[in-house]
């Protein structure tokens, strides 16, 4: 089995607790000339040991593929602690649970994806291509649920137009503002007006993961073009 071409492979770090797990993860992915297995660890504070290794031989990975429930350093306390150290790591959030806060929390921390473990074998191979591409990968049970939770309506003055749904369903799904200005056969200028009207709005401001990586939203720096 083969990747798509690539300049180099991804390099993957994987933290789960359960060694099976692990075991079935390296399997899949070493068939894949496209991705790079260059450690392991049980937990999110061996792993933050690991990668501070790894980072004083310059050896960083590109993307950590993180369960959330494990002992002594749970997985959202350990993306949160990698985002901060390492900007440049992304990781992606491997586990059994997909309630919509929980799903939130890990986006919040920085997470750049989020897989339910039953996810085919393709999908996590995409998801961890799309986080290397700077992009998010929900699964798509998470992204019905995510979205749910973005767009419910409120009895407030930040309740969102129906346009501006829209625009917030294919934010959560990684699309980029060319893309959702295709999809809903509006100009650029306009979507990226509808993002950044949305990204402002104290109390409805989309998780860190989505908005950092947004053109149009705080945080990402004043990139102007779509990714």
């Amino acid at each position: 089995m083969t990747g798509p071409p690539s300049q180099h492979a991804i390099r993957v770090f994987l933290v789960d607790d359960h060694t099976v797990v692990r075991r079935g993860m390296r399997a899949f992915l070493d068939m894949l000339s496209d991705i790079d297995v260059i450690g392991e660890a049980a937990d999110g504070q061996a792993a933050l040991d690991e990668l501070a290794v790894l980072d004083k031989a310059d050896d960083l990975p590109e993307v950590v593929l993180m369960d959330l429930l494990m002992p002594r350093l749970d997985g959202i306390a350990a993306t949160s602690a990698i985002k901060q150290r390492y900007p440049g790591v992304e990781v992606v959030a491997l586990t059994s649970f997909s309630e919509a806060e929980r799903v939130h929390a890990a986006l919040a921390a920085g997470a750049a994806g989020y897989l339910l473990k039953d996810a085919e074998a393709d999908e996590l191979a995409a998801a961890i291509r799309a986080a290397r591409d700077g992009e998010v990968h929900l699964d798509p049970v998470v992204a019905r649920k995510l979205t749910q939770l973005l767009v419910a309506p409120e009895h407030t003055a930040t309740a969102l137009t129906a346009r501006e749904r829209e625009v917030v369903i294919l934010v959560a799904r990684g699309k980029s503002n060319r893309e959702i200005s295709d999809a809903l056969v509006i100009s650029e200028r306009t979507a990226r007006t509808h993002v950044s009207n949305h990204c402002g709005r104290s109390g409805r401001a989309l998780p860190r993961a989505l908005r950092t990586r947004h053109d149009n939203c705080p945080g990402r720096g004043g990139s102007d073009g779509p990714r």
